[in-house]
């Protein structure tokens, strides 16, 4: 109780983030390997479009709680639903990419939002 008192906001969400991609099944993004098929959750920090070698690229950062995972999707301007504060389960390929890891074109399905 003491802990939960004394952590920040941020801890408790992180914290939370961690629970609900155990709950979910998920691999933690902590975990995730290059070149591995995962299946991973969180929630989407940021959402920008940042063209790659010419072609629009719809690029979102999500978070679950234990390490930040690129979700990129080429070729997209724009998804309806892909918004930052949206929580996400993505599967696909880990790639690294500047020693970040990345997801190209994922399988997604949008969490609902608000508590579940």
């Amino acid at each position: 109780m003491f802990d939960r008192l004394s952590s920040s906001q941020e801890d408790l969400e992180s914290e939370e983030l961690r629970e609900d991609a155990e709950t979910a099944g998920c691999t933690r993004i902590g975990d995730c390997q290059d070149r591995q098929i995962v299946t991973v959750t969180g929630t989407l920090r940021t959402v920008t479009l940042r063209p790659r070698a010419g072609v629009p690229a719809l690029e979102a950062e999500l978070f679950d709680g234990s390490a930040a995972l690129d979700v990129v999707w080429l070729g997209r301007r724009s998804i309806v639903g892909i918004e930052p504060g949206r929580r996400l389960i993505a599967s696909g390929r880990i790639s690294m990419s500047r020693g970040r890891r990345v997801l190209f074109n994922p399988k997604y399905e949008l969490r609902p939002l608000g508590r579940e």
